[in-house]
C-alpha cells in the first residue's frame, strides 16, 4: 500500500536493467525505503548490477524476475509473479517467471508503482530499409508495452489504487524523418497510456506518461549531444513528482513541453527542414 505520506511500498520494473527506470526507482528509495522487483530479460549481463543497485539505494528486499519484452504469451505470468511475489514474500530464486503457476492460484499482494521503461532502437536508416529489425523495434516500443499494460490496469484496477509510469518520448509527439520508425512506436505507446490513464481513473489507479528528450546514458553515449539533454536523475525526479500528484502527462526537462507546442503546429514543409 502506499503510505500515508505518498511513499509507495512495492516498485515494479519492467524494464529491470534500464538506466532511467533504475533512476526512477532510486527517486522513490530516496524518499523512503520500498520492496522492488525488477523484471529483465534472463540473459541480461545487467542484472546482477541492478539488483546491486538497489539494494544500495536502500531497498528492503529486490526480487528479480525473468521478463521477455518479445515473449507476449508469457506476460500474464509474468506480471501474476510480480503481484505473488508482493503478497508473499518468497524471494525471486524460489520459483522462476513462466513456472505454470495461474495467476490465481497463490496469495496475490498490491504493487504500488509500476514502471514501464523498456525499449529498443538501432540506426535510423537502417530500420526503414530493414523489414526484421523494423519489427522488431515495434514490438518491444510498442505491441510489449500494450501487452503489460492491459495487464498492469487488470490488476491496479482489481486492488482499487496504483500508479503506472510510462516511458515515452517526445519523439512520438511529433515523427519526423530522422527516426521515423522509432518514433512511429512511441508514438504509439504514449497514445496507449493515456488512453489507459483515462480508463483508469474512474477505477482509482492513476498513469503518467514521462517524455524525455535526450537523456544521459550509456545507451547515448555514442551521441552528439542535442539541446535541452537532461540527466537520468532529472528524468526521475520530474516523473516520481508528476506521478504524485496525478499528472498525465510530465516532459523532461519542463521546457520540452513549450517547445513542442510550437512543433506541433509548423507545417511539414517547415518541420522537416529543421535540424531536430
Amino acid at each position: 500500500m502506499i503510505n500515508a505520506v505518498g511513499n509507495p511500498q512495492t516498485l515494479l520494473l519492467l524494464g529491470g536493467t534500464s538506466e532511467i527506470g533504475l533512476a526512477i526507482v532510486e527517486e522513490y528509495l530516496r524518499k523512503a525505503p520500498a520492496r522492488v522487483i525488477l523484471a529483465a530479460l534472463p540473459n541480461d549481463p545487467l542484472r546482477d548490477d541492478a539488483v546491486a543497485q538497489m539494494k544500495g539505494a536502500g531497498a528492503t528486499k529486490v526480487d528479480l524476475i525473468d521478463f521477455d519484452a518479445l515473449d507476449t504469451a508469457n506476460h500474464p505470468e509474468v506480471i501474476a509473479r510480480a503481484w505473488d511475489l508482493a503478497g508473499n514474500g518468497r524471494s525471486a530464486g524460489s520459483a522462476p517467471a513462466g513456472n505454470g503457476r495461474s495467476a490465481g492460484s497463490a496469495p496475490a499482494g498490491d504493487v504500488d508503482v509500476a514502471i514501464v521503461a523498456f525499449g529498443m532502437d538501432a540506426d535510423a536508416e537502417e530500420l526503414w530499409q530493414n523489414q526484421t529489425k523494423a519489427i522488431r523495434v515495434a514490438e518491444i516500443n510498442y505491441t510489449a508495452a500494450v501487452s503489460v499494460g492491459v495487464l498492469l490496469g487488470e490488476k491496479m484496477k482489481a486492488q482499487g489504487y496504483g500508479r503506472i509510469i510510462a516511458m515515452s518520448s517526445v519523439a512520438g509527439e511529433r515523427v519526423k524523418r530522422a527516426n521515423f520508425v522509432y518514433g512511429s512506436a512511441k508514438a504509439g505507446l504514449d497514445g496507449f497510456y493515456l488512453g489507459l490513464g483515462e480508463a483508469l481513473a474512474p477505477f482509482g489507479p492513476r498513469v503518467t506518461v514521462v517524455r524525455p528528450g535526450q537523456v544521459r546514458t550509456k545507451f547515448s553515449a555514442h551521441v552528439e549531444e542535442a539541446p535541452l539533454t537532461v540527466d537520468k536523475e532529472d528524468v526521475a525526479a520530474l516523473a516520481v513528482a508528476a506521478s504524485a500528484k496525478g499528472k498525465e502527462i510530465v516532459w523532461a526537462p519542463g521546457a520540452f513541453r513549450y517547445v513542442m507546442m510550437v512543433l506541433r503546429h509548423v507545417p511539414r514543409a517547415i518541420f522537416r527542414k529543421l535540424p531536430i
